[in-house]
């Protein structure tokens, strides 16, 4: 950087702002540094600069399964924000195992990072507890532990369960099963709001119509295919399924049409998520969107704070209010209009 200085006639601190992405250097100045670096390949020590400042100027994340969309673009929304700060995003899967979690977070914590992002797949807090206690910014997205104090930002599952199941007895359904998520806030939460549903619409699940896998977001389309066969076999089987995410609604639906039933006439489906491809499958998805996007934002938002911070703030909890949207896989009137047609 010196050198760099020394060449353009200007203070090194200048070049210094342009490399980390200052918005307080005019853009000749700017882009004349920029220049000079490419001339000469210049890539700066992070680990040096790290010594001097105290700041790695990463942050961590660490989500359940990135082959489950959800995550992805809760990770992309988090980097593309986190980004604009100069802060840069490190991602590492849990596959949904308590124990690997543990294991990456102490690697992510070994490379002295600046900010801990997480979607947890445990069902305890001690391992945020002592995180919060050395005073690392923490922030828990999607799931949440009864009991911790810490900063969250997810969508509000006990009302996800409740749309879902709602809007499936709206359209008529009488016997409706559930293929539920983990032990985590988001899969009691969801559970709780389908219960509640029913019972106040003095409905309730009939006996093996609730379902949990052992893994949810890893391998959630196999398990929404396999767990919809054995709704399938029950006497009634249901005429409406609610899932707790999107890839399980997928794999009920396969399952029904695989068994020569129709979707939404026979059975209807709705799950939670609202990927971004739930409009172009073959029966576009009904789902409960928990606004993916603004989580991504909100935690963003909320890390930032804490970094900027000079004094440990208050914990700060952002539940978003999630929505449905309706398509073909619930969309009986016009299901009924088409056979009409036909």
């Amino acid at each position: 950087m010196k050198d760099i200085a020394r060449d353009l006639g200007i203070a090194v601190i200048t070049v210094s702002k342009v490399m980390r992405n200052k918005d307080d250097v005019s853009e000749v100045t700017r882009n004349r540094v920029l220049e000079r670096v490419k001339e000469l390949n210049y890539t700066p020590n992070l680990a040096a600069r790290a010594l001097v400042t105290g700041r790695s100027n990463l942050v961590g994340l660490v989500v359940p399964d990135l082959l489950h969309t959800f995550f992805a673009e809760i990770a992309k929304s988090l980097s593309n924000a986190l980004l604009r700060k100069d802060y840069h995003l490190i991602v590492a899967t849990s596959d949904e195992d308590p124990e690997l979690e543990e294991r990456t977070v102490n690697r992510l914590l070994g490379r002295k990072l600046d900010a801990l992002i997480v979607a947890s797949a445990c069902t305890t807090s001690q391992m945020f507890k002592r995180i919060q206690d050395q005073g690392l910014p923490l922030v828990l997205i999607d799931r949440s532990f009864h009991g911790l104090n810490t900063n969250y930002v997810g969508a509000d599952d006990e009302m996800i369960g409740a749309l879902a199941t709602k809007h499936l007895i709206e359209i008529g359904c009488k016997r409706i099963a559930h293929l539920r998520g983990p032990e985590t806030s988001a899969g009691i939460g969801r559970l709780k709001g389908y219960l509640k549903t029913l019972a106040k619409h003095k409905m309730k699940p009939r006996p093996g119509y609730v379902f949990a896998p052992g893994t949810v977001d890893v391998h959630s389309t196999e398990s929404g295919t396999d767990l919809t066969k054995r709704l399938l076999a029950l006497n009634p089987r249901p005429d409406g399924i609610f899932t707790y995410n999107d890839p399980m609604a997928i794999g009920a639906i396969d399952a029904i049409l695989d068994a020569g039933l129709r979707v939404p006439e026979d059975i209807a489906v709705v799950g939670s998520g609202n990927l971004y491809y739930d409009a172009k499958l073959r029966i576009p998805l009904s789902s409960i969107d928990q606004h993916t996007e603004q989580i991504g934002e909100r935690a963003a938002r909320l890390t930032l704070s804490l970094l900027e911070s000079k004094t440990r703030p208050r914990n700060k909890v952002v539940i978003i209010q999630p929505e449905l949207v309706v398509r073909a896989s619930t969309d009986r009137t016009h299901a009924n209009r088409r056979g009409l047609r036909g």
